[in-house]
């Protein structure tokens, strides 16, 4: 078991919670990972979710960081579709200033949200002069790197403040395109297993970044802890995903069929269609679901899983411990510790 685990968050709220109850979790999420040696901790952004209270992860990664000491923590992730490249790179400098070496700063693809939400993220641009995803990401690397020359202007633009440690960055992707642009960029990529968990297309995506950069990319998963395997598939049984198809758009997916509707209708679709999806969830006993990720890092030498809990409430952080727990002697180990090489 020679790989490192992670965790992301979404901050969900339990039945009867407001979004502070759900927030205190993520914090003690955060600080019990800590404890137990995790690598990073991540939280996520979904916009206009009433279910989510991670709406802006650049403040909550703020706060996680102000109270906790040796965790990195990071974006899982900032959908860089919404945003200028330069602002977010001045945030995450701003971040990696406050705690040299311990921000992780991870781009998204996705839009987080329903199409209502992303014409209000996305008010102010120009869609005649809004850049394609690609070339964001060059201008946020850029940005990142160091100051960058704009057009016919005087003086380089800089991103400050400048950090003495640079944040890591991470693109999240579930296809081979996404693991090339990811090489081709210089970033390191994370499959999302959790939200695709197409084993064949999970190898494809490996080889393509490997061949590339001559490193796996992470894989982020979905685990579901029980007492035994029975009750493990009964609860992954209550889990659902829809993907909703709208031609000429992005594939989305979502929590419900409900949702799924509301995304075609909010998209002003009048042909669409909604595919129920099996969750791609590791479930078992703690032990079980480290024998699954053994197999995923003996089979395509993963190197790091960041870990989403498939569960509600302060079932959530009972995951953590048990799975910590389950794996004690390794994660004790200097080496579970060091850093995602560069």
């Amino acid at each position: 078991m020679s790989y490192r685990l992670s965790l992301l968050d979404k901050s969900p709220l339990a039945r009867g919670e407001a979004a502070t109850d759900a927030l205190k979790r993520t914090l003690a999420l955060a600080q019990a990972a800590e404890r137990l040696g995790y690598h990073r901790f991540w939280v996520a952004e979904h916009h206009n979710a009433p279910e989510l209270a991670s709406s802006a992860p650049e403040v909550l990664i703020a706060f996680l960081l102000a109270n906790t000491a040796r965790i990195r923590i990071g974006s899982g992730g900032v959908m860089l579709q919404h945003y200028s490249a330069y602002k977010v790179a001045e945030v995450f400098n701003l971040l990696a200033s406050l705690a040299p070496g311990r921000v992780d700063l991870g781009i998204g693809k996705a839009p987080g949200g329903l199409p209502l939400a992303t014409r209000a993220l996305q008010g102010a641009y120009d869609p005649a002069r809004k850049p394609g995803f690609a070339e964001q990401l060059a201008q946020l690397g850029g940005f990142l790197d160091g100051p960058v020359a704009v057009g016919d202007a005087p003086a380089a633009l800089s991103a400050t403040p400048r950090p003495p440690v640079a944040p890591e960055r991470f693109l999240l992707g579930a296809s081979v395109e996404s693991a090339t642009l990811a090489a081709d960029k210089g970033w390191h990529f994370v499959f999302a297993r959790h939200l695709n968990g197409d084993d064949a297309l999970l190898a494809d995506a490996v080889a393509a970044y490997r061949q590339r950069t001559g490193r796996p990319p992470l894989v982020a998963v979905a685990a579901l802890v029980a007492d035994d395997a029975a009750e493990a598939a009964r609860q992954v049984a209550k889990l659902q995903l829809f993907k909703v198809h709208v031609p000429g758009t992005q594939s989305v997916t979502v929590g419900s069929k409900a949702q799924a509707e509301d995304y075609a209708r909010q998209a002003g679709a009048s042909e669409f269609s909604i595919e129920a999806k099996t969750p791609s969830v590791v479930a078992g006993t703690p032990g079980e679901v480290l024998t699954a990720l053994d197999r995923l890092h003996e089979r395509h030498g993963i190197e790091e899983f960041i870990v989403e809990p498939a569960a509600s409430g302060d079932a959530r952080l009972a995951l953590v411990e048990r799975l910590a727990e389950a794996r004690r002697p390794v994660l004790a180990q200097p080496a579970a510790r060091q850093a995602v090489p560069a």
